[in-house]
């Protein structure tokens, strides 16, 4: 039986008006909030009735009863603090439980209790009145708790269970929820992980097409560069197989062959004269031929077949043949000047 003080506490918060009134406003759902608060001051003494404003998720502010105290568990664990809130639409809406963690953090994953002492349970999610009560809320979690406390993290939600034969349908629903709970936490933790990995590896990738984009471009504009550099050969090749076909007189003629040679009959002097006629007639045609070649090559500086250093240096060596070739005339007619000679 609940202490004659907790029960004048309860009927006098319960029928409380103005600004201490709280937000229970059905006369039914008063009596049946103080029969189940009594019951659970019955089962579990170390329980204490309270109330005060509670502010829900969406800022709305309630008036509302609660007991705080501290739960034993079964598992030799330290006693667990904890806060019911009995919720305005209460027993119809579940009641709100907190776990206390300000001296002891939860314990991360833990399956019912979130960080911040929130505590969910399946019990609670298949609520239904007059099935469900206060008195069996606190009975599921003690037994919650003692197979995973908040404050200590089990090495297996299996430890201690007894045969399944032996446990209640709840029971076994709550450990059923206790393994998926952390079977899908190691399964997060393991594809956050991969998923991780990947985008490192698709950042990578995305760095590697982007540098095989650049390479790829890099050799396309090389491509196109030799192409138009072939095409400039190509053409400064014709050029010069043309000004060879006109101006190569070995070319030439290899192409007609010695009937030209052949149509001249040298004749040579006495050798007593002193000059070999047909020294006379090479060097001739040489001098001829070279002053052929010097015009042509002007006809190519003008058209641009021939570029000015080439032109130069053509014309050097020319002129120091033709020098030659000249000078040779001279001596083989006998005025060559004396320093030819």
């Amino acid at each position: 039986m609940a202490s004659p003080a907790s029960v004048q506490f309860i009927e006098t918060a319960l029928c409380s008006t103005g600004p201490f009134a709280l937000s229970y406003t059905d006369p039914n759902q008063k009596l049946v909030i103080r029969n189940h608060l009594l019951s659970l001051l019955q089962d579990h003494p170390t329980l204490t009735p309270s109330f005060d404003t509670f502010t829900h998720n969406d800022g709305t502010v309630m008036n509302l009863l609660y007991a705080a105290g501290e739960l034993g568990v079964s598992n030799g664990g330290p006693p667990i603090p904890i806060t019911i809130w009995l919720h305005e639409n209460y027993p119809f809406v579940p009641p709100i439980v907190f776990v206390d963690s300000s001296n002891s953090p939860i314990h991360s994953h833990h399956p019912f209790t979130d960080p911040y002492g929130a505590t969910t349970t399946p019990y609670m999610q298949t609520w239904q009145h007059p099935r469900c009560n206060l008195s069996k809320l606190v009975h599921n979690l003690i037994k919650l708790f003692s197979h995973d406390h908040p404050f200590s993290p089990s090495s297996s939600v299996h430890n201690g269970l007894s045969h399944p034969f032996l446990v209640s349908k709840m029971e076994a629903l709550d450990r059923l929820a206790g393994s998926l709970h952390y079977d899908i936490s190691t399964l997060k933790a393991t594809t956050e992980e991969e998923t991780k990995e990947l985008l490192e590896l698709q950042v990578e990738l995305v760095k590697r097409v982007g540098i095989a984009n650049g390479m790829v471009s890099g050799l396309e504009r090389e491509k196109l560069r030799l192409k138009e550099r072939a095409a400039e050969l190509a053409e400064q090749s014709d050029m010069v197989m043309n000004w060879l076909r006109v101006h190569d007189r070995q070319a030439w003629v290899a192409a007609v062959g010695d009937e030209i040679e052949n149509a001249f009959e040298i004749t040579h002097a006495d050798d007593d004269d002193g000059v070999d006629s047909k020294l006379v007639l090479d060097c001739l045609a040489a001098d001829k031929a070279i002053e052929d070649l010097m015009y042509a090559l002007d006809e190519a500086v003008e058209r641009g077949v021939v570029s000015f250093q080439e032109y130069i240096r053509q014309v050097r060596g020319l002129g120091r043949e033709q020098f030659y070739k000249k000078a040779m005339l001279l001596k083989l007619r006998g005025s060559a000047p004396s320093f030819i000679a």
